[in-house]
């Protein structure tokens, strides 16, 4: 069982997945839920960084399901992997939830990965989820 679950979210099919295991893992254990959003590499212009209508449906979809949560979208400018490890870092998460997509080698090489990063780096177990 989890009690301190963080979840990388971006507005994608990947993201999504993500969310909505770390939704069921968090309703079976009774774990605390903390929901990290982020623009790519600091841009916060960029499609990854959730409208307040999206943050504001997560929290009510949260609250709904009597899930203890938090919603960040930190603003440090900082890369997403980098947020999503200082979050769990600083709410003591003994699990980190990521969406991952399928990319070529080439594509990994040329623009990093995020899940991959997380993956590597964290303090913590690391769910890493398909969109299906």
């Amino acid at each position: 069982m989890f009690t301190q679950i963080v979840v990388g979210y971006i507005p994608t099919p990947e993201g999504l997945a993500a969310l909505e295991a770390a939704i069921s893992l968090a309703k079976e254990g009774g774990g605390h839920l903390t929901v990290v959003n982020t623009g790519r590499a600091g841009n916060y212009a960029d499609a990854t960084f959730a409208s307040a209508e999206e943050i504001d449906s997560i929290d009510l979809q949260l609250a709904n399901a009597d899930i203890p949560h938090d919603v960040r979208q930190p603003t440090s400018g900082l890369v997403a992997a980098d947020e999503i490890l200082g979050v769990a870092e600083q709410v003591g998460a003994d699990l980190v939830v990521i969406g991952v997509r399928r990319r070529s080698p080439v594509g990994k090489l040329v623009t990093g990965s995020t899940a991959q990063q997380v993956l590597l780096d964290a303090g913590c177990s690391v769910l890493a989820v398909k969109a299906s």
